[in-house]
This record gives C-alpha cells, sequence and structure tokens, in this order.
C-alpha cells in the first residue's frame, strides 16, 4: 500500500467496520478524505480492488492482534487488548455477517487461523479449562460465532466483555458440576 492509499484504506476500514460493504461509496470515500472520485479510481481502479485492499489491511492488523493477545495473561489484559483493537473486531463481524461473500468468508477463516492457536491457552484459564486444550478450543468456537453476533460499537465495552466471559466461564463450570458434556 502506498502513502497516498492509505488515508483511503484507513477511512474505509473504518467505514466498513461499522456499516459492512454496503457503506463504502467512492463519492462517500472521497467527501471524507478530502479528495475527488479520481484520485480513488487512480489509486484503486473500483471497489473490488479496493476492498482487496481492506482484506489485506485486516488480515495485517488481525497478525498484530493475534500478537499481542499471545502475550496476555489474564482476562484483563485481553479485554485491554480487544478494546484497542475494536474497529478491527467489528471489520471481523462484518465479514462473519457477510461471509456469503467468498473473499469475505476465505479472510474470516484466515483471521482465524491466526488468531485462535495463539489465544488458546488463556481462553482455557479465562473460562476455567485450563489443561484441557481441546475442549476450550472447541467452546471458542462457539463463543466466537456467539460474540460476533453480538458486538456492536456501543456494546462493545470493558464492562460487557467482562461479563460475556463471566458467562461463558459459568456456563462451562455448570457443564463440569452435571458431568456430563455437550461437546
Amino acid at each position: 500500500m502506498t502513502k497516498r492509499q492509505i488515508p483511503w484504506v484507513e477511512k474505509g476500514y473504518s467505514i466498513f467496520a461499522h456499516e459492512g460493504p454496503s457503506g463504502l461509496k467512492v463519492e462517500r470515500l472521497a467527501k471524507e478524505v478530502g479528495k475527488n472520485k479520481s484520485s480513488f479510481y487512480h489509486h484503486f481502479a473500483d471497489l473490488e480492488v479496493f476492498t482487496s485492499h481492506l482484506l489485506d489491511h485486516h488480515l495485517h492488523n488481525s497478525t498484530n492482534l493475534a500478537a499481542k493477545e499471545t502475550k496476555a495473561t489474564n482476562a484483563e489484559e485481553l479485554i485491554s487488548i480487544l478494546l484497542e483493537h475494536k474497529v478491527d473486531l467489528l471489520f471481523n463481524r462484518q465479514l462473519r455477517v457477510h461471509r456469503e461473500i467468498p473473499q469475505f468468508e476465505q479472510c474470516f477463516t484466515k483471521v482465524n487461523e491466526i488468531s485462535i492457536p495463539g489465544i488458546i491457552p488463556l481462553w482455557s484459564k479465562i473460562i476455567g479449562l485450563s489443561g484441557e486444550t481441546e475442549l476450550a478450543s472447541l467452546v471458542l468456537h462457539l463463543s466466537l460465532e456467539n460474540f460476533f453476533i453480538q458486538i456492536t460499537s456501543e456494546a462493545l465495552t470493558k464492562e460487557w466483555l467482562k461479563s460475556y466471559f463471566k458467562e461463558i466461564e459459568s456456563l462451562v463450570s455448570k457443564f463440569k458440576k452435571t458431568g456430563i458434556s455437550p461437546f
């Protein structure tokens, strides 16, 4: 990505994260970046090429997020990291919501492949499944589906994340007490 493409990609990334692909309009992007539409076409040719840049940008951001998640040692640290990457999570939500579009599904899958392995040890600890990596991984996959359905820009707060983690931990604890594994 060139230096001149960066403002376009950053603005488009935010719009996509909050509104999905329907929010991406060349005229709107040009207005918000303070350039004319021809500048957009000079840099990206069309919205399809631009969207490809957004997906590459998201993979880059997701790699950075995953590296930070891997270093987190407790739920508080993880929550801080997630909030720092709120726009990235919202972008990923849009990929999940619009996964009928093949390139969005592919990107969403790649992001999960990047992020899930590194977060499993901490996730296991947070939900009370330390030492049960396979089970923790299954719970994480189910939780992520639910997570991406629920999050919004307004809802994604420290309090909500704490509550969400507690809810998953409580669910796991109840299943452990019954001795019945739903997985």
